[in-house]
Protein backbone atom coordinates (compact mmCIF):
# COMPACT_ATOMS: atom_id res chain seq x y z
CA UNK A 1 0.00 0.00 0.00
CA UNK A 2 1.68 3.60 -1.09
CA UNK A 3 4.93 1.97 -0.96
CA UNK A 4 6.48 3.27 -3.57
CA UNK A 5 5.50 6.81 -2.99
CA UNK A 6 7.85 8.97 -1.38
CA UNK A 7 7.02 9.28 2.59
CA UNK A 8 6.48 12.81 4.32
CA UNK A 9 6.06 13.77 7.89
CA UNK A 10 2.94 14.02 9.62
CA UNK A 11 1.58 14.90 13.62
CA UNK A 12 -1.47 13.10 14.72
CA UNK A 13 -3.73 14.08 17.42
CA UNK A 14 -5.87 12.12 19.29
CA UNK A 15 -9.36 12.72 20.63
CA UNK A 16 -10.18 12.71 24.48
CA UNK A 17 -8.49 9.65 26.08
CA UNK A 18 -9.50 9.38 30.15
CA UNK A 19 -6.59 7.21 30.47
CA UNK A 20 -4.06 10.35 28.93
CA UNK A 21 -6.31 12.55 31.09
CA UNK A 22 -5.82 10.52 34.57
CA UNK A 23 -2.02 9.69 34.05
CA UNK A 24 -1.37 13.12 32.68
CA UNK A 25 -3.30 14.83 36.18
CA UNK A 26 -1.37 12.08 38.35
CA UNK A 27 1.98 13.55 36.42
CA UNK A 28 1.20 16.98 36.89
CA UNK A 29 0.80 16.15 40.73
CA UNK A 30 3.80 14.82 40.86
CA UNK A 31 6.09 17.96 39.20
CA UNK A 32 6.38 15.86 35.86
CA UNK A 33 8.52 13.04 37.31
CA UNK A 34 7.90 9.67 36.00
CA UNK A 35 7.10 8.15 32.83
CA UNK A 36 4.09 6.22 33.23
CA UNK A 37 2.44 8.86 30.67
CA UNK A 38 5.67 8.20 28.31
CA UNK A 39 5.31 4.62 28.20
CA UNK A 40 1.42 4.57 27.95
CA UNK A 41 1.54 7.08 24.62
CA UNK A 42 4.53 5.55 22.96
CA UNK A 43 2.79 2.08 23.45
CA UNK A 44 -0.66 3.71 22.38
CA UNK A 45 0.60 5.07 19.06
CA UNK A 46 2.96 1.89 18.55
CA UNK A 47 -0.31 -0.34 18.77
CA UNK A 48 -2.16 1.83 16.75
CA UNK A 49 0.55 2.75 14.11
CA UNK A 50 1.07 -1.58 13.82
CA UNK A 51 -2.72 -2.30 13.88
CA UNK A 52 -3.27 0.15 10.78
CA UNK A 53 -0.19 0.09 8.58
CA UNK A 54 2.04 -2.57 6.82
CA UNK A 55 5.14 -3.07 8.86
CA UNK A 56 7.86 -1.53 7.78
CA UNK A 57 5.80 0.94 5.40
CA UNK A 58 6.04 3.31 8.11
CA UNK A 59 8.12 5.22 10.76
CA UNK A 60 7.01 6.71 13.80
CA UNK A 61 9.65 9.19 14.85
CA UNK A 62 8.19 10.40 18.31
CA UNK A 63 5.17 10.45 20.66
CA UNK A 64 4.33 13.76 22.23
CA UNK A 65 3.28 13.70 25.68
CA UNK A 66 1.93 17.36 26.03
CA UNK A 67 -0.64 16.29 23.89
CA UNK A 68 -2.16 13.16 22.77
CA UNK A 69 -0.28 12.99 19.53
CA UNK A 70 2.34 10.90 17.64
CA UNK A 71 4.67 12.14 14.82
CA UNK A 72 4.97 9.49 11.75
CA UNK A 73 7.14 9.50 8.34
CA UNK A 74 4.21 8.00 5.80
CA UNK A 75 2.27 8.44 2.27
CA UNK A 76 -0.24 10.73 0.77
CA UNK A 77 -2.21 6.97 0.79
CA UNK A 78 -1.64 5.97 4.20
CA UNK A 79 -2.73 9.08 5.50
CA UNK A 80 -6.72 8.46 4.38
CA UNK A 81 -5.97 5.12 5.54
CA UNK A 82 -4.96 5.93 8.91
CA UNK A 83 -7.95 8.44 9.10
CA UNK A 84 -10.42 5.85 8.17
CA UNK A 85 -9.46 3.05 10.69
CA UNK A 86 -8.64 5.26 13.58
CA UNK A 87 -12.60 6.95 12.99
CA UNK A 88 -13.89 3.29 12.25
CA UNK A 89 -11.42 1.46 15.12
CA UNK A 90 -11.63 3.37 18.19
CA UNK A 91 -14.62 6.08 16.93
CA UNK A 92 -12.14 8.80 17.60
CA UNK A 93 -11.81 12.02 16.35
CA UNK A 94 -8.13 12.69 15.05
CA UNK A 95 -6.56 15.11 13.49
CA UNK A 96 -3.77 15.10 10.97
CA UNK A 97 -0.92 17.27 10.14
CA UNK A 98 1.63 17.52 7.44
CA UNK A 99 5.10 18.68 8.76
CA UNK A 100 7.78 20.42 7.78
CA UNK A 101 10.48 20.80 10.07
CA UNK A 102 13.19 24.09 8.58
CA UNK A 103 14.93 26.27 10.79
CA UNK A 104 13.45 25.21 14.09
CA UNK A 105 10.21 25.58 13.22
CA UNK A 106 7.13 23.55 12.20
CA UNK A 107 4.68 24.20 9.44
CA UNK A 108 1.60 22.25 9.55
CA UNK A 109 -1.10 21.68 6.71
CA UNK A 110 -3.80 20.46 9.11
CA UNK A 111 -6.75 17.66 8.11
CA UNK A 112 -9.58 16.87 10.52
CA UNK A 113 -12.50 14.21 10.63
CA UNK A 114 -14.27 16.55 12.86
Amino acid sequence: MGSEQERELYFVFMNYDPEYDRLRSKRTKRGGHGNELDLYLSRKHDELLATTLEPGSYNKTLSLVIVDGFAVQITDDQVLYLIVRVIRMINACVIVCRGEISSGSVDLEVWNNM
